[in-house]
């Protein structure tokens, strides 16, 4: 395997595609505005004017865009991946999507005889830019073999956790632990404020203990010094807790903290926070009118 095709140069995907170079991969790259692609362009990447194109001569076409509904469009309908790639190509996405529409793709792709994964990651901004992602797959085993040295170039933590659409049942999953540990990690630092201690000291005297977690490790920090930055966007974080309350209502059961999590981050976007880092869900709590 050779050249990959690569769809969406985001946060993410510019990294990713970075490290997919770095590990010896001939990338040609699509996304809708093309000046998002200038600085990779200069390192080598191929660009390509449609996605009929970044599916010409790939040995897997990877995809890493913002909503299902962005993937869809991307899989389905003329000119698009499933009836641009070539049988026999690895067309694996990389969003955080719904599991129906990944088991939905899968269905389709097999009997265009492409090899369809679905495969979101974890690990924000500092996982893409240092190769260390979590990858979560669904899909055939031997689709996943074959694009496991993708993976490792991306990757730390790659694992296969069932056919189609379990990828996408994975990162719900991890989603769902996130969004509390977020609100967990908000509260414990607006309460340090209110209580008058060093906010940067306790998180110092705390990691080691229970309460140690890559949030309080890295998104902390920017909570206490107000960076919201995004290494993951508000708005797609929504998207995920949304896409997560569904399915569980699916499998009919009950997560009254993500539905806590959703209504708190669905105020931040409300008042104009959609475009910040997840760390920016203290704000919340710092402005309350207690």
């Amino acid at each position: 395997m050779k050249t990959v095709g690569f769809i969406g140069l985001g946060v993410m995907g510019q990294s990713m595609v970075r490290n997919l170079m770095k590990a010896g991969f001939e990338v040609q790259a699509y996304t809708r505005t093309k000046e998002k692609a200038a600085d990779l362009l200069a390192e080598g990447v191929r660009w390509c004017d449609s996605v009929e194109a970044v599916c010409q001569n790939a040995d897997a076409v990877i995809t890493i865009v913002g909503y299902p509904s962005d993937v869809e469009s991307l899989y389905f309908g003329d000119g698009m991946i499933l009836q641009s790639a070539e049988p026999g190509t690895l067309v694996i996405d990389m969003t955080t999507s719904s599991p129906l529409l990944a088991e939905r793709i899968a269905d389709a792709a097999i009997d265009c005889s492409l090899l369809p994964l679905d495969a979101p990651v974890t690990g924000g901004d500092v996982g893409a830019k240092n190769g260390t992602l979590s990858i979560l797959v669904g899909g055939g085993e031997y689709a996943f073999t074959k694009a496991r040295p993708l993976f490792e170039a991306m990757g730390q933590s790659i694992e296969r956790m069932g056919y189609a659409g379990s990828g996408q049942y994975g990162k719900l999953a991890n989603q769902i632990a996130i969004a509390g540990i977020m609100m967990g990690n908000a509260e414990m630092l607006a309460f340090t404020k209110r209580a008058g201690l060093n906010p940067d000291q306790l998180r110092q005297t705390i990691r080691g203990g229970a309460a140690g977690s890559w949030t309080l490790e890295n998104l902390v920090p920017r909570m206490i010094v107000e960076d919201y930055a995004p290494g993951f966007f508000i708005k797609h974080f929504l998207k995920d807790m949304k896409l997560a309350l569904e399915s569980a209502e699916q499998l009919n059961i009950k997560l009254p903290s993500l539905e806590l999590a959703y209504k708190l981050y669905s105020i931040l976007e409300e008042n104009g926070y959609g475009e910040n880092g997840t760390q920016a869900l203290i704000e919340y709590y710092m402005h309350q009118d207690v």
